[in-house]
């Protein structure tokens, strides 16, 4: 019998080409009987598609208790093109005998550099130096002194793959690491601590955690409040972890010295935004990480899980309720 699979087509670039590389569908090869193609799933995965599909390969498209919850569900497996899967309701798949999995291995490392990237640049000032140079005011970058990372404190909310990629990337460039997470958790060259007390000693601040009911504004004004006036604050996990309101008011204000987001709190971000005007950020559209490696490894392991599954095996990254 067909295993029929469906790619998700915000999974395309505007040339109809994944935006992997194309070769990450051999993995699909491992099973002869699965056949694929391309779905328009729009923001949410439909009955429709649960009832066609043995497996589905998601990136952007919701999938909810609505998507399986016709009786005619054929549906086994939602692939996550990442490792977020926050646009997932897995108890509600889990209750259907639906299989969810993420790319968790596969993003480590970019996200990490991702994250220190922006931790890099705005230490430097790197796009303030940029617009001198481009503004024809080169004598003027005696006035943009950067700040230096080996006396400085780098705080990682949440000790997961990502956080410590980060801090083992990290080590050579600052003089204390930190993290917080509510599971104890030993890591080798840092500290952990309170929430609290993170957020008040860090000099870059850097949010790598998942978003859940607990995380979600789990920094908000309050904890702006507790940074130091000189801090940055990094969100390279999801928006919604921080209250972006509140950011805005701390960085007018100069709680903080500045922000580096790959992701904010509504996406793509309103045109409007006060953050597009200040020159104390820096904003990539939930991106940064994304490289053909990045991807290409994303893909393949989203696809492996569907061949496994297929096969009648359990895959790797199952993602629980």
């Amino acid at each position: 019998m067909t295993f029929r699979v469906g790619v998700t087509s915000d999974l395309k670039t505007a040339s109809g080409e994944p935006c992997f590389n194309p070769a990450a569908f051999d993995e699909l090869a491992a099973n002869p009987e699965i056949e694929w193609e391309w779905i328009d799933a729009g923001d949410e995965v439909t009955v429709k598609h649960a009832a066609e599909f043995d497996a589905l390969h998601v990136n952007l498209p919701r999938v909810t208790a609505a998507s399986v919850a016709s009786d005619d569900l054929r549906l086994k497996i939602v692939a996550r093109n990442g490792v977020g899967y926050d646009t997932v309701d897995i108890e509600a798949l889990s209750a259907k005998g639906v299989l969810t999995t993420n790319t968790p291995l596969a993003i480590r490392r970019p996200v990490a550099v991702a994250a220190l990237t922006h931790a890099f640049a705005l230490t430097s000032k790197l796009l303030t130096k940029d617009r001198l140079v481009r503004a024809g005011k080169w004598n003027e970058r005696v006035e943009h002194m950067g700040v230096g990372l080996t006396s400085r404190t780098l705080g990682v909310i949440g000790a997961g793959g990502i956080g410590r990629e980060m801090m083992g990337l990290a080590a050579p460039f600052f003089g204390d690491i930190v993290y917080s997470d509510p599971l104890e958790i030993s890591i080798e060259g840092a500290r952990q601590l309170m929430l609290e007390t993170l957020l008040s000693e860090a000099d870059i601040i850097v949010v790598a955690c998942l978003l859940t009911d607990d995380t979600r504004h789990l920094i908000n004004e309050a904890a702006f409040g507790l940074m130091k006036p000189t801090a940055f604050f990094i969100n390279v996990a999801r928006g919604p972890i921080h209250d972006e309101t509140a950011l805005i008011a701390a960085l007018q204000s100069k709680q903080i010295a500045g922000a580096g987001l790959d992701v904010t709190e509504h996406e793509p971000i309103a045109e409007d935004s006060p953050l597009l005007t200040m020159d104390n950020t820096i904003i990539t559209a939930h991106s940064l990480c994304w490289t053909d490696e990045c991807f290409e490894d994303i893909a393949r392991t989203a696809l492996r899980s569907i061949v496994d599954v297929s096969l009648g095996n359990r895959p790797d990254h199952v993602v629980t309720a």
